[in-house]
């Protein structure tokens, strides 16, 4: 049966653990529209990322 050679300390166990807690969600600021959007993702209203047309815009 495997047994730990030594105890891990609280510290060592909460950096561990330090990833499994829950973040809010990050938002920015849409240069052009001015609308919230996530980093890195493109704008599903204009269809554009990073200055460039990828999708087609959809109609509302």
């Amino acid at each position: 049966m495997a047994v730990p050679k030594k105890k891990v300390t609280r510290m060592k166990r909460g950096f561990r653990r330090s990833v499994d807690a829950l973040k809010q969600s990050v938002y920015v600021e849409d240069k052009d529209s001015g609308e919230l959007r996530r980093p890195h993702h493109i704008d599903l209203k204009t269809g554009i990322y990073r200055g460039r047309q990828i999708l087609e815009a959809k109609d509302a």
